[in-house]
């Protein structure tokens, strides 16, 4: 497992760029599936149920790609710790893309690279290479280009 990256402040990630640090191993369980399908409204079959999921494509049920994205915040929280911020604010995403379905009971984890670091009008905007694996699999589930805005004090 990679270390955490802290940079002192903002204006310091363009000192960071290349570096990478990478999650610890996460459950995604059908609990968990079924709690994002009653939050979304997506009930579909290969989510929600595991009797007849088994018989369908992927041989039991799936994760929903968007809930493999929404652990984007749990599995990255303090791989890059970036000092004296006043705020940090998700800025969104360049690419993304779902490569592989997370099968429930699946473990997965981030392995996250900054790629770049340009300054703003309000601070510094950071671009992410985001690489969401699977436990045991040859494919991850998602790459994506994620960008944080910092702003400093």
């Amino acid at each position: 497992m990679s270390p955490q990256v802290t940079v002192p402040s903002p204006a310091a990630l363009a000192d960071a760029v290349g570096s990478t640090a990478t999650s610890e191993w996460f459950n995604v369980d059908q609990e968990r599936i079924d709690a994002f399908a009653d939050a979304t409204g997506d009930h579909q079959w290969i989510h929600v149920d595991p009797e007849r999921a088994k018989a369908g494509p992927f041989g039991g049920p799936i994760a929903h790609g968007y809930l493999t994205l929404s652990l984007l915040p749990r599995l990255t929280a303090g791989l890059f710790e970036v000092g004296r911020l006043a705020m940090t604010v998700n800025y969104g995403l360049d690419r993304l893309r779902f490569l592989q379905p997370v099968a429930a009971g699946s473990r997965v984890r981030a392995v996250v690279e900054l790629a770049s670091a340009e300054p703003s009008n309000l601070g510094i905007r950071a671009g992410y290479a985001v690489t969401i694996e699977i436990e045991d699999a040859d494919k991850p589930a998602l790459v994506a280009q994620t960008i944080t805005l910092y702003v400093p004090e």
